[in-house]
């Protein structure tokens, strides 16, 4: 069969049941372009069998939900020129097919198909044919979703166990749940070309943001929260990322562990965050990531600046309500740093709240969140993501210390005192690595520099903050040169 393959030109010279349902394994491709390439023949024919399986066909053990799609997918993903086969295996088994059983799980796998990859030119018109010219209802469904990846690229892993449920339970839709930092969620659309910028996006619009700028979707599974690279497919970036934590805890009993994810949305890089600037991304997402920073006692803050701030948190909870201010003593916890509690009593601390919340009266709750940040980002600590390490290599510091990573670089925190020991700006750090014991940083040139080795099991976080902000600053620094 020629390359300049058409079905209709490819069933000239072939028997008719090449192009019709089979129950049958197959012992060689049906595309001459795989002859003589044994191991993709081999691939090809493997496919075909898990296709039978998947479709009833074939006797087959109970299917988990995506044990067959991955032994149909996983060789296409990889060698382009298994898509052509794909498709026409499935084609076939969708041509007089009287079992509507096997039809049904046909199309639920031509479906999938079409969310992962396209075909060549050669049979992209007969595969369009096809997908219009069947009466099932899938059918539309499958052609709009073929368009969608010639326009948006192929998928690199094969399909999510939700991608895979959605269409078993003949829907079409995926939606999909996000959490924010103020305790509420929402349901969002998601397909299977829906890149993780879309997504930001879509969330950030309806949530009536500014702007999606600096804000990530986070992923949460097992003890992980992983940032999710905004050209990353969605439901790429989850899979593999079960995969590789499948991978790295082995399963008990010889049964998968499942596990299961959640989806965050949150502000992550802190670049052009301006206090009152963007009131919903003030309310919904900058207060409630700063409050838990502040409350660990992450920042340096004054007795006074501390009663100013925690008269704040206690308006946003209560607004107007003096009930609840005989409490503060029982409530510190939620209001006052965690090292300065004991600078002072809980009846001195009650007084200094009490007397900065009624300063403030008449204040409505979201003002109150408002006013905090404005409070905050003061401080040269505002927007950081904070992380407790213990050095082996500066002998002047203290063993344990906290390093903030904000817009200004990265600085190394005295942990007792708050002080900033040392700040290096992103234009100095010149290499840095993680492991999941470790976070290396160099700081200055290779030969010459020094280096900062620390002991933390975050420093998968700590290298994709560093690699994020230096990206949108050289980003930046590119759009402000003048056009040569």
């Amino acid at each position: 069969m020629s390359k300049a393959l058409t079905l209709t030109s490819a069933r000239r010279g072939l028997p008719d049941e090449l192009w019709r349902h089979t129950r049958e394994p197959m012992k060689q491709p049906l595309l001459r372009k795989l002859v003589g390439k044994e191991e993709l023949a081999e691939e090809a024919c493997f496919a075909f069998t898990a296709i039978l399986k998947y479709c009833g066909d074939l006797p087959a053990k109970r299917r988990t939900s995506n044990e067959y799609t991955d032994q149909i997918f996983d060789g296409p993903l990889k060698h382009e020129i298994l898509r052509d086969e794909i498709y026409c295996q499935l084609m076939r088994q969708l041509t007089d097919n009287r079992n509507r059983m096997s039809e049904e799980r046909g199309w639920e796998l031509m479906w999938l198909s079409t969310g992962l990859f396209t075909c060549s030119q050669s049979l992209l018109k007969e595969l369009t044919l096809f997908l219009r010219t069947r009466r099932h209802p899938i059918s539309q469904d499958s052609l709009q979703r073929l368009q969608k990846t010639l326009r948006n690229g192929q998928r690199k892993y094969p399909p999510h166990q939700v991608e895979v449920e959605a269409i078993q339970h003949k829907t079409t839709q995926i939606f999909h749940k996000v959490y924010f930092p103020d305790d509420t969620d929402e349901a969002f659309e998601v397909d299977s070309s829906t890149r993780a910028k879309d997504f930001c996006a879509n969330i950030a619009q309806r949530l009536t943001l500014r702007s999606c700028e600096g804000f990530s979707l986070f992923v949460k599974i097992a003890d992980k929260v992983i940032s999710v690279p905004e050209g990353d497919f969605f439901f790429d970036f989850v899979r593999h990322l079960t995969d590789w934590i499948k991978k790295a805890r082995p399963s008990r009993d010889g049964a998968t562990p499942q596990f299961t994810y959640q989806v965050f949305f949150m502000k992550k890089l802190w670049t052009n965050t301006v206090p009152g600037k963007d009131r919903n991304s003030d309310l919904i997402f900058h207060f409630h990531q700063e409050l838990p920073k502040l409350l660990r006692g992450y920042h340096k803050c004054t007795k006074e600046e501390a009663a100013r701030l925690a008269a704040l948190v206690y308006r946003v909870r209560f607004g107007e309500s003096k009930q609840e201010l005989q409490a503060i003593p029982q409530m510190l916890r939620e209001l006052i740093p965690a090292d300065l509690l004991k600078v002072q009593s809980s009846a001195d601390w009650k007084r200094a709240i009490v007397a900065a919340y009624n300063q403030d009266a008449g204040m409505s709750p979201e003002d109150a969140k408002i006013t905090f940040l404005k409070v905050i980002y003061r401080w040269p600590t505002f927007g950081s993501a904070f992380f407790e390490v213990k050095q082996t290599t500066e002998p002047n510091y203290p063993e344990m210390l906290l390093i903030a990573i904000n817009k200004h670089g990265v600085s190394l925190i005295h942990p007792q005192t708050k002080d900033i020991l040392v700040s290096h700006p992103f234009t100095r750090i010149s290499n840095w690595s993680s492991g999941n014991t470790y976070f290396h940083m160099t700081i200055g040139n290779l030969v010459r520099g020094s280096k900062l080795l620390c002991e933390t099991s975050l420093g998968y976080k700590m290298d994709d903050l560093l690699t994020s902000y230096i990206s949108l600053m050289l980003t930046n620094m590119s759009k402000q040169r003048p056009a040569k």
